[in-house]
């Protein structure tokens, strides 16, 4: 990015949900307080394992998910919306509006 994109905040919000399954993982998390990797693995069935911990790596480093490991055998880890990821989702609300209004509109052959 350029200095001038490092600094706007709209560019660094879409760089934060860009990736080809983090708003479909941004949705999972928002619907449930936790899940545990297996469960976001079975939810998000069409992602590979190898995607999944990618995609959740970075929105762990961005502050928009937590990840909670606990100290028992067989290893449990659950992920959750952080404070920033729960404000984030509420803020995707409104385009997810405008989506359905462009489908209607631009492709009624869709159900939406």
């Amino acid at each position: 990015m350029t200095e001038l994109q490092d600094h706007c905040p709209l560019n660094i919000a879409i760089n934060i949900i860009s990736g080809k399954y983090k708003l479909f993982i941004l949705r999972t998390l928002f619907a449930k307080e936790s899940y545990r990797y297996s469960e976001l693995r079975k939810a998000c069935n069409k992602i590979t394992e190898k995607m999944l911990t990618q995609q959740l790596r970075e929105l762990e480093k961005d502050g928009i998910v937590s990840r909670k490991v606990y100290p028992q055998v067989p290893p449990k880890v659950e992920y959750s919306l952080t404070v920033s990821g729960q404000k984030l989702c509420m803020s995707l609300h409104p385009l997810y509006d405008w989506g359905v209004e462009y489908m209607k509109e631009n492709q009624p052959d869709i159900q939406v």
